[in-house]
């Protein structure tokens, strides 16, 4: 079977969505309620409308495809997840099964524009956990806030160090996040302060979406964790790292990561990333056996950040950096996890902490890409940014590079707005 498709939009090299990708979000039309889909060139393919019309059989017996999001369908099992893909792939290919390109009227309902249609969380997030697995940015923030001296700490070449975070605020791409209030002290102040955070951050990251669940009380191995996980998404995990820096210690980040989590609406299918596998760095420190990976566990994944200010003409990309960057894969991230005997769940969602490269261009925070503020970004026409000010849009983006096409993420975009009104009882 050929690689091309049907869908002519899909052939672009530059495309996020070819043949080869096939990821899976969710999707509605106006005034109807969300659905499974697949993205496909410009389109979705509606997987629910396939599913009626006797084209596609996930082998859940009830419909798992006009579920709101995809748990029902990752539920399933790897099997599940070949059979649909090699299926859908059979009905895209240019010399595949005709069902679905020689039935207009079929072809008219099931595949609709990508720009008709409101994009939904394609998954409903169990739990959500991030991570802190960039090397580079673990020195990064400890040399600003400790000296590069005493920037790691002890545990962390020997552990992924990670926090629970909000599943109830995880947000899909497109959704606007308010600025959060909260407690701030400056370190030359005598006491605490109430108010919009100043120093409002992003945080780019690769979150592995967790298809299969494990047994409380049973730890798994690194291999198993890999299959265990359906797909990755973009994330941003939003930081405010005035609170952050108040409220982390002794027990670690609480509302100033609490407030806001964007991801990309695709996921994209770990079937899909296997061709760009590739070996995690030289190990500083040797890991316990429970943490060594059978082969390659990271991933060639190109990402980038854009930042755009209200009323700016167009955004300016302010980092490249790649997901080899990571010091431990999100399989290690998911064994350790749940190593002690926590129970994972179909839907949970594993940050991978912020992916910062060698160079200063391709750090994945503005904490670091501003030096603390102490080295002010210019931005493509003059505009200056430490951090986020209000009314400015920020996108992520990724894309694993093949020959000839590329297994892109879309868009992982947010514009903060302003903090809400303080109510009367903080005012001063």
């Amino acid at each position: 079977m050929s690689a091309g498709s049907w869908v002519t939009s899909a052939n672009r090299p530059d495309h996020d969505f070819p043949i080869q990708n096939l990821p899976y979000g969710a999707f509605r039309m106006p005034g109807e309620a969300f659905r499974c889909g697949v993205a496909i060139g410009d389109f979705v393919l509606d997987l629910a409308a396939l599913e009626q019309a006797g084209l596609l059989d996930a082998g859940g017996g009830a419909s798992v495809f006009g579920q709101p999001d995809i748990n029902a369908f990752m539920a399933l099992g790897a099997d599940a997840w070949a059979r649909v893909r090699a299926r859908l792939t059979e009905l895209l290919a240019s010399d595949g099964d005709p069902a679905l390109r020689d039935d207009a009227a079929l072809r008219a309902r099931a595949l609709v524009r990508q720009d008709s249609v409101e994009l939904g969380l394609p998954i409903k997030v169990a739990g959500y956990t991030d991570f802190y697995a960039g090397r580079q940015h673990a020195f990064n923030v400890g040399s600003i806030f400790r000296g590069p001296e005493n920037a790691l700490p002890p545990n962390w070449l020997h552990i992924p160090i990670g926090y629970n975070g909000r599943a109830s605020t995880v947000v899909v791409s497109g959704t606007d996040v308010r600025r959060p209030l909260g407690q701030r002290k400056a370190p030359d102040a005598p006491e605490p302060s109430f108010g919009p955070s100043t120093r409002l951050d992003i945080e780019l990251e690769l979150g592995a979406v967790v298809g299969q669940g494990s047994t409380l009380g049973a730890p798994i191995t690194v291999a198993e964790a890999d299959a265990m996980i359906f797909g990755f998404v973009l994330l941003n995990d939003w930081s405010a790292r005035d609170i952050q820096a108040w409220e982390y210690q002794p027990l670690g980040p609480f509302q100033a990561k609490a407030f806001a989590t964007t991801i990309s609406p695709w996921v994209v299918t770990r079937a899909a990333l296997e061709a760009f596998r590739c070996a995690a760095p030289e190990r500083e420190r040797p890991l316990l056996p429970y943490l060594q990976e059978p082969g390659p566990m990271l991933y060639d994944i190109e990402l980038e950040v854009h930042m755009q200010p209200r009323g700016a003409a167009q955004a300016t990309t302010i980092s490249r950096t790649n997901a080899n960057a990571l010091y431990y894969s999100a399989a290690q991230q998911l064994a350790h996890h749940a190593v002690s005997g926590c129970r994972m769940e179909v839907g949970d969602l594993l940050g991978s902490g912020t992916i910062s490269g060698a160079e200063k261009g391709q750090y994945g925070s503005l904490l670091e890409l501003s030096w603390s503020g102490k080295e002010p970004l210019v931005l493509d026409g003059g505009a200056r940014r430490s951090f986020i000010e209000d009314g400015d849009t920020l996108t992520l983006s990724g894309w694993a590079q093949g020959d000839g096409y590329r297994i892109g993420f879309g868009a992982c975009t947010g514009t903060i707005l302003p903090a809400p009104d303080r109510p009367d009882w903080v005012r001063p």
